[in-house]
């Protein structure tokens, strides 16, 4: 019987203790600053991209190589293994159509072999949250066919909410009007958004001071569990040059939730370009999520 791999990508924000852990393959991101591109060989600390951005320089996200995934694919087919990889949202990027496309042409070079590209409509820790149970229904020795099955199902109950301390970036991203940006920048607003059931971004109202937006997120969240919420499923919390903001709503969480594991992490750069400096987001299993409005 042939093994098999999960995959995923570097917008997954999936921690380097789990990618050691787990052997994980992941397919870059790309990003970049004027000429240079960054994301696969070339990279840079989220720190040192966060302090760029505050200090004027504005970067660009760009999609995923075609030809960097044949061959980190190839890699794991020449081995007889087959593939289930966790892609970044179809409606936030071209990245997961160029997997797919990879993967109808692998899959004439390897009849044998099964590739299956997962959707999983979100982003940042959300993709990881799916990754970590994948890997952990593998290792109770779980099929291919049943984690690919729970991951579609699963991808439907990830809550992703943000919430950004500047609505400049979203404003250069045409999520929202220059005149919101100015005027919610000068009365201090910060806006909320969250992943849709659909992968898109849908804005979510806003609040004046970054306190009581940390607060919001933690109260969206309870918000958004009920009796049927699996609380093994870890929470993940990513942030933008701001931790000690992400480990206070991982305590707001501890104390009023009973999700134990909590997962903190930066967001990565090729999604930080949006985002922008002391950006924060919330992700857990919960409810169906929300469509757009």
């Amino acid at each position: 019987m042939r093994g098999f791999c999960i995959t995923t990508d570097s917008n997954s924000d999936l921690p380097k203790e789990y990618i050691e852990k787990y052997n994980t393959t992941i397919i870059p991101q790309y990003y970049s600053f004027g000429d240079t591109v960054y994301g696969d060989e070339l990279n840079m600390e989220p720190s040192e991209f966060y302090e760029r951005m505050k200090n004027g320089e504005l970067p660009k996200s760009q999609a995923n190589n075609p030809a960097v995934i044949e061959d980190k694919f190839r890699a794991i087919l020449d081995k007889d293994m087959d593939i289930i990889h966790i892609a970044f949202s179809s409606a936030l990027s071209g990245s997961y159509n160029n997997v797919c496309m990879v993967a109808n042409e692998l899959r004439e070079e390897y009849p044998d072999a099964k590739i299956t590209v997962v959707d999983s409509l979100n982003v940042c820790l959300a993709e990881s949250i799916m990754y970590l149970h994948a890997e952990k229904m593998k290792e109770q020795g779980a099929s291919y066919d049943d984690i690919v099955e729970k991951l579609e199902d699963m991808k439907n109950y990830v809550n992703t909410t943000f919430t950004v301390n500047d609505l400049f970036h979203l404003q250069r991203g045409g999520r929202v009007s220059k005149t919101t940006a100015i005027v919610g920048s000068t009365l201090n607003l910060k806006p909320f958004l969250y992943v849709n059931e659909n992968g898109g971004l849908t804005s979510d109202g806003t609040v004046r001071g970054r306190k009581k937006a940390l607060r919001v997120l933690v109260e969206r969240m309870v918000e958004e569990i009920d009796e049927n919420t699996d609380y093994s499923i870890p929470v993940g919390i990513v942030h933008s040059l701001c931790l000690e903001d992400a480990e206070a709503v991982a305590q707001m969480v501890r104390e009023e939730t009973k999700f134990t594991e909590v997962i903190i992490n930066d967001i990565s750069p090729s999604i930080g370009t949006h985002a922008g400096p002391l950006a924060i987001g919330l992700i857990h299993y919960g409810k169906k999520k929300k469509p757009a409005k």
